[in-house]
């Protein structure tokens, strides 16, 4: 039994030796590459703060960033835990990675299973050929056209959450934002992509609501799960691990499955993104987006989607387009609660706009905000929802001094910690719309700025949130004045495992309708 407990002992002994040789092996990388690196802490790499339950990886990496910045211009090294990832530290490398050299960054490196998981196999989620193919395909839908057909449905979902607010607030002078707004943008998104009346706003309950708070919010299990998957991604899928869960799928395909048979029987057309994948799906390609000329496009142009594909783009717009657009609009209210004096330069915006448009909302009023949109993009600033852009060398690749990084090292663009840096944004943290009027960003570089990402690769509905955000604090400020209250979290605390970049807990402000007070 001795003997026995001894040998189990030396064999444990010479796994974990052989596991820290190998881990400082790795170590080497940057240094053999005469790249600039933070030194790694075996086997956290320098990321140990991400096993703390109470930061938010945005927050590491700015943390990271301050420290790389002091080493290098364009880029620096560091470790995730074993495996070695180039940051990002200038606006300039950063165009370099997403626009000049793309073709050498077109993966993000995401963890997906679409054997398995088919939802995963989803625009935002794939890689390579496949990703361009449905890339392509799926651009014209968000073209000004296609939204301006759109907007009536975001509007129809923007006055009933109007008449809802409207009604709420005769019976009191306090509101909790956070999930209002998030119910609002899933009734938008739920109309928009599945043509269904989700009624999230008078149901809190409502199924695409909790659907929703479950692919954002991670239990622990499920968090250790998908970040295995991440570090190893053949082995996850050998090991058939899942990004969603199952009943979430199915939720997803019935959905799809039914909107798509009721449509098709009854031949209803509506216009939405549903719409445009049906098309996608029956002919491979969407109605005026060619002259006549189907017949001489290429075959891999006519190429439809099968079901799983709409499936898997369907569930991607409701995931990335109800709750990056419903944090956004919280950190705006919670930001002009706190600067009166913007809320009321916002407010006039919104009216002045409105005059002139005989006081109706239209999608070429809300394209004329232009203060709004200033307000928006400061937000976007100080507080992303996608605070770290990730990317995957997809081949060999050649750094500027020369050395060769393989293929699938991993890269990440702090945008949260380059947003909120005073060389490119003096006072970072200082809210103030203005720096977003054309003089001022006519003298700081472009990608300075980057909440959507850029290039081939930028957010694919970027003007879709952008407009049903737009349409929510249009509505928001033309009627309502909000104010810190009692229960306003001040300074706002970040949630550290949501996915998102998205305050902590509930959001309460003070709210009255305008007119009921001097401004």
């Amino acid at each position: 039994m001795n003997v026995l407990l001894l040998l189990l002992a030396s064999l444990l002994f010479a796994l974990l030796k052989w596991i820290y040789s190998h881990f400082q092996s790795r170590y080497q990388f940057w240094k053999d590459r005469n790249v600039p690196y933070l030194e790694p802490r075996f086997p956290v790499g320098n990321v140990g703060d991400t096993l703390k339950p109470t930061i938010h990886f945005a927050h590491i990496m700015d943390n990271l960033y301050k420290q790389l910045t002091k080493l290098g211009d364009d880029y620096a090294g560091i470790y995730f835990f074993r495996d070695p990832v180039l940051v990002v530290l200038s606006p300039e490398f950063a165009k370099t990675v997403l626009v000049k050299d793309f073709n050498y960054f077109v993966d993000r490196g995401v963890y997906s299973n679409e054997r398995d998981d088919p939802l995963s196999a989803n625009l935002f989620f794939m890689e390579g050929h496949q990703w361009r193919k449905l890339r392509a395909k799926l651009t014209p839908t968000f073209t000004s056209g296609r939204l301006k057909a759109m907007f009536h449905t975001i509007l129809a979902v923007g006055e009933q959450f109007d008449r809802f607010l409207g009604g709420y607030v005769d019976g009191v002078n306090e509101v909790e934002v956070k999930d209002l707004l998030a119910r609002f943008t899933t009734d938008v998104i739920g109309s928009c992509a599945f043509g269904i009346d989700c009624n999230s706003l008078e149901n809190p309950k409502s199924e695409f609501r909790e659907m929703g708070k479950r692919m954002i919010n991670f239990p622990k299990l499920k968090a250790l799960k998908v970040f295995f998957a991440m570090m190893f991604r053949d082995t996850a899928r050998k090991l058939g691990i899942r990004f969603n869960d199952e009943d979430v799928s199915e939720f997803f395909f019935s959905v799809v499955r039914d909107t798509i048979k009721y449509r098709e029987e009854n031949n209803v057309q509506r216009k939405d993104f549903m719409q445009l994948l049906i098309e996608l799906k029956n002919k491979g390609y969407m109605d005026g987006e060619v002259d006549g000329a189907a017949e001489e496009m290429s075959g891999q142009r006519l190429e439809k989607l099968t079901f799983e594909e709409i499936a898997a783009q369907a569930f991607v717009f409701f995931f990335a387009g109800f709750e990056t657009s419903a944090t956004t609009m919280t950190f705006a209210l919670h930001l002009l609660a706190t600067h009166p004096d913007i809320q009321e330069k916002g407010r006039s915006c919104v009216q002045e706009v409105l005059s002139k448009h005989d006081n109706k909302f239209s999608y070429e009023a809300i394209m004329e905000m232009t203060y709004l949109d200033w307000i928006i993009n400061e937000t976007l600033r100080i507080y992303p929802p996608v605070a770290t852009l990730h990317r995957m060398t997809t081949k060999p690749y050649k750094l500027p001094n020369g050395s060769i990084i393989p293929k699938g090292t991993g890269l990440c663009i702090p945008n949260l910690a380059i947003q909120r840096d005073p060389q490119h944004f003096p006072d970072p943290l200082k809210f103030r719309p203005e720096r977003f009027s054309e003089e001022e960003k006519s003298t700081r570089h472009p990608f300075s700025y980057l909440p959507f990402g850029e290039g081939p690769r930028i957010c694919i509905g970027m003007r879709f949130g952008l407009l049903q955000t737009r349409m929510g604090l249009a509505l928001l400020l033309r009627s309502y004045r909000f104010s810190l209250c009692s229960k306003s979290p001040v300074p706002l605390v970040i949630d550290p495992v949501n996915l998102i970049h998205g305050p902590a807990g509930d959001v309460w402000l003070g709210i009255e309708k305008v007119g009921t007070k001097c401004a």
